[in-house]
């Protein structure tokens, strides 16, 4: 913060008083997977809510040992933090302020009362100490999973500036090879199926549970994490939705959702599109290979003909979007 370089005096100002930090997490995909959990399991969703209150615990303590050091934030004085209130406190205020249950679990299984002692002692050095931002690149550069997010697919390709990148998921290639079931003839069925395990009969179903990816996974248990999460954030976090295809009914529950358990925000929404994978090469059992589909003019359903005002308008529609 002191050393940085500010385009602006008010950046500089701004960050010199309260001096935000946003310390963030990648790689809750992988950890499920040593876990042997699968993200749309409760099991799944009380471990984001062990994890986070971990990291919150000790980052919310070393924030204030700095202050102890090295002085709180100028702004501090009449905080939150200066009136004792934690992040996981602020539930019960947003609650009162909406006159409605925010139908998030509250409690952890660690003593906060070190860490509340300290702060009201010692003060804290950040206004603002945890955000989870996402981590799609660096993820893979370090060779693990983006942020909190499921896994995308089992088996894809990256595209940004540098270039095509082919992405498998590692895990569970070891899994796999545990069953004996790494062949050259199961790397050709997961391109064939774009990642996916469902219709291929040789993995077993504990496996395909497992390795659900994004758009396997109910959206309840990943607003569910989520929520778990937000109460330990001061700040917020990058909460990436995902729906395999239109439907304004389940946005709106999907949404409606992520409000009653207290999100702050969400990040994009995301929908399924087309495969990258090259296919030139696979060599598929015809017994194996499901019937290619006709080659044609795209054809849209009576949903996706309402899902965007151009879809709709091409197809003599209205767009539910903007009614």
């Amino acid at each position: 913060i002191d050393i940085n370089f500010y385009p602006t005096d008010a950046a500089q100002t701004a960050n010199s008083r309260h001096r935000p930090i946003g310390l963030g997490v990648m790689g809750l995909q992988n950890a499920l997977f040593k876990k042997d959990l699968s993200f749309a399991s409760d099991d799944a969703v009380a471990f984001n809510d062990e994890f986070m209150e971990a990291i919150a615990y000790y980052a919310y303590g070393a924030s204030s040992d700095l202050a102890a050091e090295r002085g709180s934030y100028s702004s501090y004085r009449g905080s939150k933090w200066d009136r004792g209130i934690l992040p996981q406190d602020s539930l019960d205020l947003l609650e009162d302020e909406r006159g409605e249950e925010v139908t998030v679990p509250r409690g952890g299984k660690m003593d906060w009362k070190p860490v509340r002692e300290k702060i009201m002692k010692n003060g804290i050095r950040n206004s603002n100490v945890l955000a989870i931002a996402p981590t799609a690149t660096i993820s893979n550069i370090m060779g693990t999973t983006p942020c909190i997010e499921p896994n995308y697919k089992n088996l894809f390709v990256k595209s940004n500036l540098s270039g095509d990148f082919t992405v498998l998921n590692r895990q569970l290639v070891r899994d796999l090879k545990k069953e004996g079931l790494w062949t050259p003839d199961m790397l050709d069925q997961l391109k064939y199926f774009d990642g996916e395990l469902s219709d291929i009969d040789e993995i077993p179903d504990s496996l395909k549970q497992k390795h659900l990816t994004v758009f396997g996974v109910d959206y309840n248990f990943i607003i569910d994490a989520a929520s778990r999460r937000q109460k330990w954030i001061d700040q917020s976090q990058s909460v990436n939705l995902f729906l395999a295809s239109p439907d304004m009914k389940a946005l709106s529950h999907m949404y409606r959702r992520a409000w009653r358990t207290g999100l702050k925000t969400t990040y994009y929404l995301r929908t399924l599109q087309a495969s990258n994978i090259e296919k030139a090469t696979v060599q598929l059992k015809k017994d194996r290979a499901p019937q290619a589909e006709k080659a044609g003019e795209k054809t849209y359903t009576p949903e996706e003909k309402n899902a965007c005002s151009i879809e709709a308008m091409m197809n003599g529609g209205e767009c539910e979007a903007c009614q």
